[in-house]
């Protein structure tokens, strides 16, 4: 109970909300009150009120139905995708950081050409040629977003090699891959925790974006993407069908990135922690 007394009423409120989205997603078949694809030309674009919380949308399907189910579609595709990412930057930015020689040069080579790349342009180009199915999303963000990782693990790796408890067990005759698994790792572990939240608030954006313009999840699954660009036409007269879902996203970014910042300082405190007392 003290450490939740001592967390700021911000950082409370982020993860109420983030929680609260996981909820959501997880619980949507038995807590949405329709069927998010059902049409129905009977209660086309309805205001908000008793029947249809959030109104309906150009198809009469239930706006806050859509909503629940498009916190599963978004948030899952975000978490995988921001997951690949940083997968691929830890595996590339832990080897180029601790072998270095040609291995790093080539690395970083690789590192810079893509990030020489206009980031945006890149995902829909690539989202574009790849067949249309589940998997063209998480491919078009993880090849066009693992580079920062990459780098941010080189550096930190780099900087633990050279310690004298690393140059100690390697003169012990531990091989490479037993220092990376059970010292390099652990050590830049709070650090790929920290990033992986930060990162999942940017791949839930890079999401809806290529969602918006007809790149992402195929419909009819609602996504909080999708949803938006079907409100293209009718949001100045029905303001719910774009305000909902934009909401929803902007909610959870801001969330999941306050997140980010209190695991941050949570872990930036305890490691100068250890550090006293060792």
């Amino acid at each position: 109970m003290k450490v939740f007394r001592s967390v700021h009423p911000l950082y409370l409120l982020a993860f109420a909300i983030v929680l609260g989205t996981i909820f959501c997603a997880v619980m949507a078949p038995w807590i949405s009150p329709y069927n998010p694809t059902e049409v129905n030309t009977e209660e086309i674009l309805e205001w908000s009120s008793y029947k249809h919380w959030l109104g309906t949308d150009a198809l009469g399907r239930d706006i806050l139905s859509r909503m629940i189910y498009g916190a599963r579609t978004s948030v899952v595709f975000a978490t995988v995708a921001a997951c690949c990412t940083m997968l691929v930057g830890l595996i590339l930015g832990m080897i180029g950081g601790y072998y270095g020689g040609r291995i790093d040069q080539g690395i970083q080579a690789l590192v810079t050409l893509f990030q020489g790349l206009p980031g945006m342009s890149f995902m829909i180009a690539i989202a574009a040629v790849l067949p249309e199915n589940d998997a063209r999303l998480i491919i078009a963000v993880t090849i066009t977003s693992w580079t920062g990782f990459s780098r941010i693990v080189r550096s930190e790796v780099i900087h633990l090699r050279n310690e004298n408890y690393i140059i100690g067990i390697k003169s012990l005759g531990a091989g490479n891959s037993y220092i990376l698994r059970r010292y390099i790792l652990p050590n830049i572990f709070p650090l790929i925790v920290v990033l992986l939240t930060l990162r999942i608030g940017t791949s839930l954006l890079s999401a809806s974006a290529l969602s918006y313009l007809g790149l992402g999840v195929p419909p009819p699954i609602a996504d909080w993407g999708v949803m938006i660009s079907d409100a293209r036409t009718y949001f100045r007269s029905y303001p719910l069908m774009i305000l909902a879902p934009g909401m929803a996203i902007t909610l959870f970014c801001m969330s999941i990135n306050l997140i980010g910042d209190f695991l941050r300082e949570h872990l930036q405190l305890s490691n100068a922690g250890e550090r006293k007392m060792l």
